[in-house]
This record gives structure tokens, sequence and C-alpha cells, in this order.
């Protein structure tokens, strides 16, 4: 992996933007001691989670002024006693050994400063829905199931089913759940689009290939401070449930249905035998899409941002192919090929996530100004008499 040059990640700019991050951990702290936040629920959590995404940052860099003093000092050193050769010698050595934590130290700040902490540690609620293909779709949906719950099992996150829907073949119509883990929503973030599978059906009496598809989403989990969801602007409904089903499922009014009437966005949630239960979750689930709504729309906004080759936020747009006869895989965003689809299916999903994930950093290095400038987490926080309180929660 490039590095960037110490000059570059320690220019006055970005050290302005450092400071203003460590001055706000420290109000930070300051407001966590007051009484009056310690008694507000919404304020307590909104601080602790601030301080929280900014801790690393702000802890590397203080180690990092602490090891530039000491490198200003040797250096001085070297100058003013350069008659005893055994002392610049073992300054000169000092020297070498700050330069390389220093270089540690900016390699690990720009990967915190490039993070987005706006959704990069949510969890996520994922949804995967068969497209083209008929039954051959309903599959590869139930395929592409199986391997991300895999890929959850290996990582040790934690995965709920909130809505499936099966088809007569026993593949999914569709399916929605939710991931929990440490930094769910990171690794899984480029997953949304159109996934496309080439293969010989197992009733395909010619051997002929079939192209088949299933789109997948995958949406931030919010929490209820930060999408208000006013109740007057709900209709909810209760029905029973379709598909198979216990001995309850299909036999009371379980399942809840719920439209937000200012956008239209339908969440129907089935899974659970309690309509209380049900309701939780649908609510989860239309909060998450209301939020992804509200970051589409922002982003829209920033030209910038969409050149991205990563993550274009395009759900329409063909992302992978899962080609069989080839034993092959190809993501087309970063024209990344590997082999070994069985391994992939099974949850080994590291190599093309990893691969991801570095074409967002170069994208984002490209692009660091305007990161700086537009991530909240960074350069909300070096606007000149802002306030200590956060924003409201957003309206939809």
């Amino acid at each position: 992996m490039a590095k960037r040059s110490v000059e570059t990640i320690v220019d006055p700019i970005i050290l302005g933007k450092l400071q203003a991050m460590a001055d706000r951990y420290e109000e930070l702290m300051k407001l966590l001691a007051d009484a009056a936040v310690v008694s507000n629920p919404v304020l307590l959590r909104t601080f602790t989670k601030e301080r929280g995404a900014l801790f690393k940052r702000v802890e590397r860099f203080r180690q990092l002024l602490r090891v530039l003093d000491e490198k200003r000092k040797a250096e001085v050193l070297t100058t003013s006693v350069q008659d005893d050769e055994e002392l610049v010698q073992l300054a000169q050595e000092e020297l070498i050994e700050l330069t390389k934590r220093e270089e540690m130290l900016c390699q690990e700040l720009e990967d915190l400063l490039l993070q987005d902490e706006r959704t990069d540690m949510r969890n996520v609620i994922m949804e995967i829905r068969a497209g083209t293909g008929g039954n051959e779709a309903g599959l590869f949906a139930l395929d592409l199931f199986r391997m991300y719950t895999r890929y959850a099992e290996r990582r040790g996150w934690t995965v709920e089913a909130m809505d499936t829907s099966m088809n007569e073949a026993g593949g999914l119509k569709q399916v929605v759940f939710s991931m929990e883990g440490d930094g769910v929503f990171r690794w899984l973030k480029f997953e949304s689009g159109v996934h496309r599978v080439q293969r010989i059906p197992v009733t395909e009496a010619n051997g002929r290939i079939h192209t088949s598809t299933a789109t997948v989403a995958v949406l931030p989990e919010v929490e209820e401070v930060e999408v208000e969801i006013r109740p007057e602007d709900l209709e909810i409904e209760c029905h029973r449930s379709s598909g198979p089903g216990g001995q309850n499922v299909n036999k009371t009014s379980s399942a809840v249905r719920i439209t937000h009437r200012p956008t239209g966005l339908v969440v129907d949630c089935q899974d659970e035998r309690s309509q209380h239960k049900n309701k939780t979750r649908a609510l989860r689930v239309l909060r998450a899409r209301l939020y992804d709504r509200l970051q589409t729309e922002q982003e829209s906004r920033r030209a910038a941002a969409r050149r991205s080759m990563v993550g274009t936020g395009d759900r329409s747009e063909k992302i992978r192919t899962y080609n069989f006869p080839q034993d092959r895989l190809t993501d087309h965003r970063i024209n990344f090929t590997t082999h070994g689809l069985q391994r992939i299916l099974d949850g080994d999903l590291d190599r093309v996530l990893e691969a991801l994930q570095e074409q967002e950093r170069l994208e984002k290095l490209k692009n660091f100004e305007f990161l700086v400038t537009s991530n909240p987490s960074i350069g909300a926080l070096t606007t000149p008499g802002a306030p200590a309180l956060p924003a409201g929660p957003a309206r939809l």
C-alpha cells in the first residue's frame, strides 16, 4: 500500500483540521461532565458517540505532535553539539527512529481521516430481491443471502431476518435482514447494486447457460434521534402473513405493513409471530430507507463525490458477475476478477471487499481536500463559533 509523504499529511491545513478535532474533543469531555447533559439521555448518547468517533484521531494527533516536538529537539542537538561526535551520533539515531514513528503515525492518521464516521461504523439493513430470470433468479438471491450470512459468521457478526418471501421453487422473492457487528457498513457498503449470475440451471436439459440477476441494497441503520418519523405521517395495517409458517404465523394478523405517506415508502414485516415485534422491525427498516434517501439526495448535490468509481449509489448498475462455467467472479466497477466461486459463495469475500476498499481509499486520496471540507466529522468541527449542541434529527 502506497504511503503519502510526511510533508503532505502534516500540511498546516490538515494540522489545523486535526487541532480543531482535538479542541472539540476537549469540549465534549466538559459537556459529558455537565449535569444537564448527564440527565438528558439523548444528548448523553449523542455526545458520547461523537467523542468515541474522535478518540483515535485525537490520540494519534497528540502522539504525532509529541514526535514532531522530539524531532525538533533532536535536530537542534545535532547542530549545537557538533564537537561531541558520540552525542551527535546518538541524536542522529534518535532522529531516524522518530522519523519512522512519524511516518507510521501519519499513515494511521491518513486512514482515520479517510473514514466516514457518519456511516462506516454503523450496523446495516440489507435487502436482496430476485430480478430477471424467474425461478433461477430466486435461487441466486438465496445464494447471495447465504453468502452474506456465512461472511457474517466469519466476522462474528449477528444476522437477524426481518422479512422473508420464498418462491415455489424454494428460492427467494426477497429477504430483508439486519446485520450487526464491528464496522459492518464499512465492509458491505459496496454490495448495493445488480448482481448477475451466469450458469446452467439444474432443470436445463440442453446444457444452456442462463443469465439471471438479483438486486442488493445495503442501508446504514440509524437511531430514532437521527431521523424523525411523525406518527401522523404513518399508515399502519395489520394482516395475516403469507407463505410458509408455523402454527400461528398464518392464522393471526401479526404481519405489519407501514406506509410513509410523505414519501410513499412501504415496509412489510411478517417473520415474527408478535405484531409488536413486526412493527418495531418495520420501523427500523423504514428509518434506514428514509436515511438512505436523505443521504442520496445530499450526495447527488456533491458532484465530486459522484465521480468515484466505487459506490456511486446507482442501484440499477450491474456491479458484479458470477460466471459458473468459468468459475469466475468479476466486479465491473474496478475491473477486478478472481476465481473460486464456491469458496466465495461460502462466505470468503475478503479478497473482493479488500480490493473495493483499496480503490475507495485511492479515490478519496485524489479528492482529499473535498473529503476534509465535506465530512461532518472533520469539516463541521472547524467552523468558527460552531454550536456545541448537535443538529436536530433529519425530517422527511
